[in-house]
Order: structure tokens, then sequence, then C-alpha cells
């Protein structure tokens, strides 16, 4: 189109239907995580956070027995071991404090996803039966991969 010319809205956006925006898009884009190629930033920052609260842990102490402890009832983030005691840990992650933050973030339906899927760790290793459970929550507020704090609630809840 050259200067002067007037643009046809009804074409720009029959164009646009039939070819997509005229912008390239980045390999790492938004667009790109669909495909496999990179993860979502959400994705990243919980990583980091587990990975942040890990080695938090066990500066203090607690030995790291599995991550990411997949059933049909959920995920438990971290499993470590205090002494005789075995703890179940989720992780929270957020970049900031609006609703409470990340603490906040763990509700009554996700202690019962944490609950039944300790169970189910249960039921899979015997040899973790005769150990006391616990539940903590670590939170971790700001960047996980920069600037942040950590908060560790230890038996933030109980199994009834």
């Amino acid at each position: 189109m050259g200067p002067g010319e007037e643009r046809d809205p009804g074409a720009l956006v029959a164009h646009l239907r039939a070819n997509g925006p005229d912008k390239p898009r980045d390999a790492a884009g938004a667009h790109a995580h669909a495909g496999g190629m990179a993860r979502p930033l959400s994705q990243h920052n919980g990583q980091c956070a587990e990975d942040l609260a890990a080695e938090y842990l066990a500066a203090r102490g607690l030995e790291l027995l599995a991550r990411n402890v997949r059933c049909k009832a959920g995920e438990i983030d971290l499993v470590c071991r205090e002494g005789a005691t075995l703890v179940v840990i989720e992780v929270r992650q957020r970049a900031r404090s609006d609703f409470g933050g990340a603490l906040a973030s763990v509700g009554v339906p996700k202690r019962r996803k944490l609950i039944r899927a300790a169970r189910f760790l249960l039921q899979t290793r015997p040899a973790w039966r005769r150990c006391l459970v616990r539940f903590d929550v670590i939170a971790v507020q700001g960047d996980p991969c920069g600037v942040h704090e950590i908060a560790w609630i230890k038996d933030a809840f109980r199994a009834t």
C-alpha cells in the first residue's frame, strides 16, 4: 500500500484471518509451549521454587526422599525425612503478596488432595508406613530465581 492510499478494513481483516498476524512469532514466546518447545514462565518459577525449597530443607538437616510424586489424587512436591518423621511438603510460589500470598493459597481442597496423595504414597512405599507423617508448607514469596523470601510452616495442617 502506497502513501495516500486508503486502507480497506475488511481486506485487512480477511488478510489476518487467512494469514495470521504479520509479525513473526518467537520460538520461546507464549505460543511456543503448546508444541512442547518451551515451558511457560509459571512452570519455570514453580521448578525454581521447588529446587530452592529442597536446598533450603537440606541445609536444615532434612533428607530429600522423593520429588513430584504423582497419583490420581494429586501431587506431592517434596517428600523428606526428619529423624523418624516423614515430611510431606507443599511448595507454593507467588510473585506478589496480594490475596494472602503463597501461604494463603493452600486451601482446604489442596489439603485434601495432599492427604489423599500421602495415603497413596504410604500404600506404595511399605517402608515408610512406620513413620510419623507431618505436612509442611514452604512458601516462596517473590521471584524464586531472584529476590525472594522463604517461609517454612512446620505441621501446617493435620490429616483427619
